[in-house]
């Protein structure tokens, strides 16, 4: 495993860049860069409503709380399928780099860093970002961190629609962020979140996991 890992992006901690410095680049790059891809899924999709969402608000209303906070995290890689020892070195340091984003106090929770892989939009490509995704499922528990991929064809379904696809993005994307009190959802629908959802939330979560229960059975 290579012992460092390198962005193609411009300054910052492992090469990541505020949403800021994000929108300089893509303005000096053009629309055609893959950053370009990366920012505009990030402001148009996650951080707004959906017809087909299931809900109110954004599809991701954790981003749209940590832009307003400048603790979001985006970066460019350019590894390809066959190099998956260096993403995962790559996704390894984007959990040293989440902890680094400086933030208020009390709003540590809403940092996040967002890693786009443009040369990994193929089966192969996907194929290997599940496998680092997957090398860090009791890493990232361990330190009540979640860690997700997103990709065009991801059939995961919705939390309140089953018919709608959250995790589609116009490239694949790994992200890291914290877990938080909100995340009963997810808690109930992935067993190996539920136990460390529990002792990080033991009293709050176990409420919003009844709820979340009790409504799905009404």
């Amino acid at each position: 495993m290579p012992e460092t890992a390198t962005l193609s992006s411009r300054a910052g901690p492992g090469g990541l860049m505020t949403l800021e410095i994000a929108r300089q680049s893509v303005r000096e790059a053009g629309a055609d860069a893959p950053l370009a891809t990366l920012l505009s899924w990030v402001q148009d999709y996650l951080m707004r409503g959906h017809a087909d969402l299931g809900r109110p608000g954004a599809v991701c209303p954790f981003t749209r709380q940590a832009a307003r906070l400048d603790t979001v995290r985006l970066g460019i890689s350019d590894e390809h399928a066959l190099d998956e020892d260096a993403a995962f070195a790559l996704v390894r340091n984007g959990f040293g780099a989440l902890d680094a984003i400086p933030s208020r106090a009390g709003m540590q929770h809403l940092r996040t860093v967002i890693i786009g892989f443009p040369d990994c939009d193929n089966s192969d490509g996907i194929a290997m970002l599940k496998r680092v995704q997957n090398r860090h499922k009791f890493y990232s528990l361990r330190r009540n961190r979640m860690i997700g991929l997103m990709h065009a064809t991801s059939e995961a379904p919705g939390l309140w629609n089953s018919g709608f696809r959250p995790l589609r993005a116009p490239l694949p994307v790994i992200a890291i962020r914290h877990m938080v009190e909100h995340d009963a959802p997810f808690a109930a629908r992935h067993p190996l979140l539920l136990l460390p959802y529990l002792a990080r939330f033991p009293v709050t979560g176990s409420r919003r996991l009844i709820a979340h229960l009790r409504a799905g059975a009404e």
